[in-house]
């Protein structure tokens, strides 16, 4: 436990630090603190430190247990803000201090980052995901052959309607092939030079066919953006998986974004250069009691809902070496894509090779 309140060089620590009385209420907080949450320290003053967790309970669980003796907890998963403000997150540390108070101490973190469904995931999830794929296979063969029949019916009669009849018709073979992937998993397929926006465009006019024009989708792009490996079938489901959760969630205005981003860790590696699409919505958010396990499959807030979407574009951005992160909050969430790009030595060395 420390000694004092506050520890004697809060005030100079670049870590944000905040420190509550016996009575669970902030008797202060040191500039970094202050910096990072983007407060006064005044407007912090004699507010229940509980009252910083904009999502979830962990905190407020672990004040009202009190000290156990352990000389810190730590609370990975913390988002913090003032009633209204914009949440931050954070990995904190919690520790008791001999005066009866409490020190909070703060590793800001940009989002949480999705869990690894490898690790977590048991074996009676594989056998659902396997008994699931099965289900599916009789009525999307049923969905093709009407699709054909409407193709040969409509001849060349209406462009638009022959259009969208081959949009169907490849949508049910996209989602063959993903059966196929649940029920005999098949090695990655190489891949091949991709434009991003290309792919997006594809996501905007299948949600736009299924939405209707009640849904803004809104685009911005960042043109700067260079071709680079990838597989565009699996990105626009996984992308399309986004944009679907969102309208799920009531979302009636979703905005795709790209960005070249510098110096990034995405997966394991540490990337000179890559690609931030980021799938924003004004919907409910993520209900705090799915935040922890909303990457795992079968885990879904709708009765009707499979919990398969999320769980899949994570997997997608694994096979590209990226991540998957989300920050929410009621009326705007935001899904994170990472994905290295290639620097112009790279590109000339796949060319070569």
């Amino acid at each position: 436990m420390h000694d004092t309140v506050p520890p004697p060089t809060a005030e100079l620590m670049a870590t944000p630090l905040v420190w509550a009385a016996a009575d669970g209420r902030i008797a202060g907080a040191n500039p970094a603190f202050c910096r990072w949450l983007g407060v006064s320290v005044r407007r912090l003053l004699a507010q229940p430190l509980a009252s910083l967790e904009s999502q979830g309970d962990d905190l407020a669980e672990r004040l009202a247990q009190g000290w156990d003796g352990a000389d810190a907890v730590r609370l990975p998963r913390l988002a913090l803000a003032l009633p209204g403000d914009r949440a931050r997150f954070a990995e904190g540390w919690l520790t008791a201090l001999d005066a009866g108070g409490w020190l909070l101490e703060a590793h800001p973190v940009d989002e949480f980052a999705a869990p690894d469904p490898a690790q977590v995931l048991p074996g009676a999830f594989s056998a659902a995901l396997k008994g699931l794929a099965h289900e599916l296979r009789n009525p999307l063969a049923g969905l093709k052959g009407a699709a054909q029949l409407l193709a040969r019916r409509a001849g060349n009669r209406d462009a638009a309607e022959g259009e969208l009849i081959e949009l169907i018709g490849a949508e049910i073979e996209r989602l063959n092939t993903l059966l196929e992937q649940l029920l005999s998993p098949a090695p990655q397929r190489p891949h091949a030079p991709l434009n991003i926006h290309a792919a997006l465009e594809r996501v905007l006019r299948l949600a736009e066919n299924e939405a209707g024009w009640t849904l803004q989708l809104q685009r911005d792009y960042d043109p700067s953006i260079p071709e680079f490996a990838g597989d565009a079938d699996r990105l626009t489901q996984a992308l399309l998986n986004l944009v679907r959760n969102a309208i799920q969630a009531g979302a009636t205005r979703i905005v795709l974004r790209t960005r070249v981003e510098h110096g990034v860790r995405t997966s394991e590696h540490a990337s000179p250069l890559a690609l931030r699409l980021e799938v924003a919505d004004d919907g409910r958010g993520v209900p705090e009691d799915l935040a922890e396990h909303l990457f795992l499959p079968l885990v879904s807030g709708r009765a009707e809902g499979t919990g398969l979407g999320l769980a899949l574009a994570q997997q997608v951005a694994r096979e590209h070496r990226g991540t998957l992160s989300f920050r929410s909050r009621p009326g705007h969430t935001v899904f994170t894509l990472l994905l290295p790009l290639p620097v112009a030595g790279e590109e000339k060395e796949a060319t070569d090779a």
